[in-house]
């Protein structure tokens, strides 16, 4: 053999080499490239299963937060005018003493001065938690958002139409709430 000869088997053989390492090296980078996309696949998946737990705890405080208050919120209610109701026990007891002195028939002037004894403290009451009447008279402007025709009637005098001419029923309001419109009859 020659020396050309020699010298192509060695380059062949080092080409070979070369391209057996290569190989090697490349599967031994996909070994890694796998091991790196199984670790990260992994890493996604305790993530994930960090994320839905965190989900299911935070879906069940939520849950847990609106019964609770859907339940305090049927006890107020249950419970709001439990303050009212004891106020207004004295004008009860009152009434209830008006009542058997109206039996025993006392005297017609103090039964009536004891009647106006439990309206006062009845109106009191009323006016502590915030209960107003409606100041409404003949003559005033009819407003749909105060009052409530009932009816209408032709109008006595010219400035008067339009306007309210009788009251019916007193209208009130509930800490600046109209709790009940006055019912009016208005001129037409």
């Amino acid at each position: 053999m020659s020396d050309k000869n020699i010298k192509k088997e060695q380059e062949q053989e080092e080409l070979q080499e070369k391209t057996a390492n290569a190989a090697t090296e490349e599967e031994q980078n996909e070994a890694a490239g796998d091991t790196a996309a199984e670790t990260q696949e992994d890493t996604t998946a305790i993530e994930l299963a960090e994320m839905k737990d965190k989900f299911v705890r935070l879906m069940a405080e939520f849950e847990n937060f609106r019964r609770r208050t859907a339940k305090e919120r049927l006890e107020l209610a249950k419970t709001a005018s439990q303050d009212v109701m004891s106020d207004l026990l004295p004008v009860l007891d009152d009434m209830e003493r008006a009542r058997q002195s109206i039996e025993a028939k006392v005297d017609p002037d103090a039964i009536l001065q004891g009647l106006e004894l439990v309206f006062h403290k009845l109106k009191h009451v009323t006016q502590q938690k915030g209960l107003k009447p409606m100041e409404t008279k003949a003559g005033d402007e009819f407003d749909s958002e105060l009052h409530e025709a009932v009816t209408q009637i032709p109008a006595p005098s010219d400035e008067l139409k339009g306007k309210i001419v009788d009251v019916i029923e007193k209208g009130y309001t509930l800490n600046e709430k109209v709790i009940r419109f006055a019912k009016v009859i208005i001129g037409a």
